[in-house]
């Protein structure tokens, strides 16, 4: 007779007690890293190491054999970039509040995936909540509806395939694309439009890239051109794209010149408004997405200016029902193929099936804080954003792109030799990355390589912009000799 396991691995894993002696060591620990990086205490912002010694490292680490998870999560903090740190001036990537966090740290135990109504029961119905309240936020009408996905890459990528749906002249999602279809967006958006145009099998010619003017804004007088140009093609545009903060410079475009072409030509206007489109719950600054509200569809990151960790991004539309076109499939086991459009199956609207409780992060922080925390951050960090760009264009080896309109500062070191400038500035990139006091980025601007900061933090201040500078200002001469 064969001997009976008792599965002590298994046990061990599941162990409640052993779970709450873990958790309060790894709270402690996380407690104590974000208290060190908000004073500043941890000397660097990003502790680089080269690709190849990185690798090395997680190697020797993975071969030292088991049992030590709170020495992983130790290592792994102490390997990883710090974003509460007040030298993190990076990506446009949030400064999790530490509630929303947990909220996540929830989500992971429960692991209620929302695709259909029962896997999902509290995070469903609060998405909802969540999602109607920032189109009201929008300023969409009672008709709206949307849905919490994973970034706004898949979020573009959904708008645009519900444009095509709506706007295509035979239906796609049941004949096949044999269309050549287009959509017209600023040179300045975000990479995912183009990679979205691609994915639907539009091909290069589907994305018709415009120009921006000195404040890195599509020149909407130039729709007309642009759309006659492409039906002289052979194309048929469907939809124009307008940036609510574009990834290089957090410029806007004139979403209400946008929302009167669409109009006036029939296209579906969709608004990417993953960066800025937060602006929506401050009321000193809702101004710049002024038009936003007559759009078809807009995308707002969470894990942007609303302090919640990545990846949770809002898909909005101004008439609800079309989200529910866009997949219009029916899965036996899943759901029965209805009349009604059942808000609570999440998966009917989304790429998405067993879905994490995203909404249950940015919940949290409006059910324990409320809305107001959001417009203190949004507030603050243009504010601080804004004080920056003053501190540059009153330094003598600096040069602004542009006055900021958002939280992105974009700048460059100049007293070198112009046919070295990029060089240079790529270089004190590279300086600043490899000393680990600051994490900054860098971008191309009308063909030049410029500096970029996006300021996410709301705990960075002048001290911290003012050491930026020094920093630069040391390297950029060292490196032009």
């Amino acid at each position: 007779m064969e001997a009976k396991k008792d599965f002590t691995l298994l046990r061990s894993a599941y162990d409640a007690e052993a779970f709450r002696h873990l958790g309060h060591q790894l709270i402690d620990l996380l407690a104590d890293h974000v208290g060190a990086a908000h004073t500043g205490a941890l000397d660097k912002t990003i502790p680089y190491r080269s690709p190849d010694a990185e690798l090395l490292f997680w190697q020797d680490d993975f071969s030292a054999g088991t049992g030590d998870a709170l020495g992983f999560f130790d290592a792994l903090i102490g390997h990883s970039i710090r974003l509460h740190h007040p030298g993190y001036i990076g990506h446009q990537v949030s400064v999790p509040a530490m509630t929303a966090s947990l909220a996540g740290l929830v989500s992971d135990v429960l692991s209620n995936g929302t695709g259909v109504y029962e896997m999902g029961m509290a995070s469903n119905a609060i998405e909802r909540i969540v999602t109607d309240f920032t189109a009201a936020k929008v300023g969409y009408p009672a008709t709206a509806n949307g849905h919490i996905t994973s970034g706004g890459t898949l979020a573009n990528l959904t708008a645009l395939l519900a444009a095509r749906q709506a706007k295509a002249p035979t239906p796609v999602w049941e004949e096949g694309n044999d269309q050549r279809l287009a959509v017209l967006v600023s040179e300045e958006a975000h990479y995912c439009i183009d990679r979205a145009v691609r994915i639907m099998g539009w091909g290069a010619e589907g994305i018709i890239k415009m120009p921006v003017d000195e404040q890195f804004r599509l020149r909407t007088d130039l729709l007309p051109q642009y759309y006659q140009e492409a039906i002289d093609k052979g194309l048929l545009p469907i939809a124009v794209v307008g940036c609510a903060g574009s990834t290089s410079t957090g410029s806007y475009d004139d979403l209400e010149a946008v929302a009167d072409f669409c109009e006036q030509y029939n296209l579906w206007f969709h608004a990417d408004g993953a960066h800025g489109g937060a602006v929506v719950f401050s009321p000193l600054y809702r101004h710049l997405a002024k038009g936003m509200e007559r759009a078809d569809s807009v995308v707002i990151d969470y894990h942007k200016m609303l302090m919640t960790p990545a990846l949770n991004t809002a898909l909005l539309f101004r008439e609800g029902h079309l989200a529910y076109h866009t997949f219009s499939q029916r899965a036996q086991y899943l759901w029965e193929n209805t009349p009604d459009p059942e808000w609570y199956h999440s998966g009917k609207r989304t790429f998405e099936c067993t879905k994490l409780m995203m909404s249950i992060k940015v919940y949290a922080l409006l059910r324990t804080y409320g809305e107001a925390l959001f417009a203190e951050n949004i507030e603050r960090l243009h504010e601080s954003a804004s004080l920056l760009a003053n501190m540059i264009a009153d330094h003598p080896d600096f040069e602004l792109a542009v006055v900021p309109s958002s939280n992105i500062v974009n700048f460059r070191f100049i007293p070198c030799p112009v046919a070295r400038r990029d060089e240079v500035n790529e270089a004190i990139r590279q300086r600043l990355l490899a000393s680990g006091a600051f994490y900054i980025v860098q971008t191309t601007l009308r063909n030049e390589r410029y500096l970029r900061c996006s300021v996410m933090n709301p705990f960075t201040d002048s001290r911290t912009f003012q050491s930026l500078l020094e920093e630069c200002s040391r390297y950029g001469r060292e490196m032009a000799g």
